[in-house]
């Protein structure tokens, strides 16, 4: 599968190289620097741009014909292969500066890898992140720790849960994967070797308070140990959902729509709709890895329907 979004992010590039500009004024190109904040309670939250990428969703999602993915697609004004954001998101509690995911890095090719810019863009530096919450040890949000070789973040804690830790580490794993499939337990093992070297990579079981106005909450089915991470503070709440949800224009309506990124499906699918019902009941803010960049906002239940619909955070407040 590795194979497949490397493949996919290649023709992208290829095709984005192949324009060229007539006008006497060539277009530039390029956005201006991908970071987007808000408030949670005293938490100053930045969401951080990894950079984006043109998947072929139509070959990925899984429990759903073609037809209704391109249905879903054309009602957001969107088609085959689907624009896709990459996203992580620092958490300044006053206290710890926590990043939660760290991108692809140079896993993936030069259209990804934007995350630690962007930081610096944001106004801090890689040296100054205290912890760095992994939801998950897929690469596109492993890889930005390393970078040749070393180190991105010096003096941080990496954590995951321990079942994570386990299964994309485990070399009996690695030696039984094959195909694209073992590209993702190489990317780990890689990604976390420094940390575990330097004695920086924390483990936890189970739902765990890690900070004082943070928690993981074990939301397995994505992966054996995926993990999303609630915030609280001063009445507000946010929960930083990972990859509990990937293409936005049809997950939302089609809650039971899989992809084949999943380990368990059935999991993945039933921990994605206990998440939407808890944001949609109780009406606290969400921010997910594979949302629109920055990928933060509300959720609510669909008024003529059975799915729901994703609110982006206003403008004025990011």
């Amino acid at each position: 599968m590795i194979r497949t979004l490397r493949r996919a992010l290649a023709a992208a590039t290829l095709a984005a190289a192949s324009l060229t500009a007539s006008a006497a004024a060539p277009q530039v190109g390029g956005a201006s620097p991908g970071f987007a904040r808000t408030q949670i309670g005293d938490a100053e939250i930045t969401a951080l741009s990894d950079g984006s990428a043109v998947l072929p969703v139509d070959q990925l999602l899984l429990n759903i014909s073609p037809e209704r993915i391109s249905q879903a697609l054309a009602y957001h004004h969107l088609a085959v292969p689907t624009p896709t954001s990459f996203n992580g998101f620092l958490v300044n509690t006053g206290g710890k500066l926590i990043l939660i995911d760290a991108g692809a890095g140079q896993f993936f090719g030069p259209t990804l890898g934007k995350l630690a810019d962007n930081l610096k863009a944001a106004g801090y530096q890689p040296e100054q992140v205290d912890e760095i919450y992994l939801t998950h040890l897929h690469p596109d949000h492993v890889g930005g720790l390393l970078r040749h070789g070393e180190r991105v973040f010096p003096n941080a804690v990496v954590r995951a849960d321990q079942q994570e830790v386990d299964y994309w580490l485990s070399e009996a794993n690695l030696s039984r994967a094959t195909g694209d499939d073992k590209g993702f337990f190489e990317s780990a093992t890689a990604a976390l070797a420094p940390y575990r070297a330097a004695g920086k990579l924390q483990t936890f079981s189970g739902d765990t308070n890690l900070a004082p106005t943070l928690r993981a909450v074990v939301t397995h089915g994505h992966t054996p140990g995926h993990t999303i991470y609630v915030l609280e503070s001063k009445g507000k709440k946010m929960v930083f959902w990972g990859d509990l949800i990937h293409v936005a224009a049809v997950q939302f309506s089609h809650p039971a729509v899989a992809i084949k990124f999943d380990v368990d499906p059935r999991n993945a699918v039933r921990q994605r709709k206990l998440a939407f019902d808890a944001a949609a009941k109780d009406g606290y803010a969400a921010a997910a890895a594979h949302l629109a960049f920055p990928g933060i906002g509300y959720v609510q239940k669909q008024k003529n329907g059975t799915g729901y619909e994703w609110i982006p955070l206003p403008p004025e407040v990011r």
